[in-house]
């Protein structure tokens, strides 16, 4: 079993940052490949990006990449989301998530979720 929490969201002007952090509780943290997701309201739940355990292999759906970072600390049982040049599209509440398969785009392939920070961008 694993918890996870995730902290870091908040209001932030277009072009700025934001760092995601998503601390897991529960066995073996570092077994498991972790993503990040969000939902904003009225759409679908949408792939972020992906962090293999296994050689750290990123992942990123291509709205965010070149702007995010997904890393992880499996010393502190953490997951990273560093979000630059943020845009106000990229307002929805982000969710991480645990697999104990490989890193996929869809939410249904997640074991573990936690309970979302809240992201708003303002234009």
């Amino acid at each position: 079993q694993v918890q996870l929490v995730e902290s870091g969201g908040g209001l932030v002007q277009a072009g700025g940052s934001l760092r995601l952090s998503c601390t897991a509780s529960g066995r073996a943290f570092r077994r498991y490949g972790m993503s990040w997701f969000r939902q904003a309201p009225g759409k679908e739940r949408e792939f972020v990006a992906g962090i293999r355990w296994i050689g750290g292999d990123t992942y990123y759906a291509d709205s965010v990449k070149g702007r995010f970072t997904v890393s992880r600390d499996n010393a502190k049982n953490t997951l990273y989301l560093q979000m630059n040049s943020l845009k106000p599209e990229d307002t929805a509440v982000y969710c991480c998530a645990a697999t104990n398969g490989p890193i996929s785009y869809y939410r249904y392939e997640y074991d573990y979720w936690g309970q979302g920070t809240q992201v708003t961008v303002s234009s």
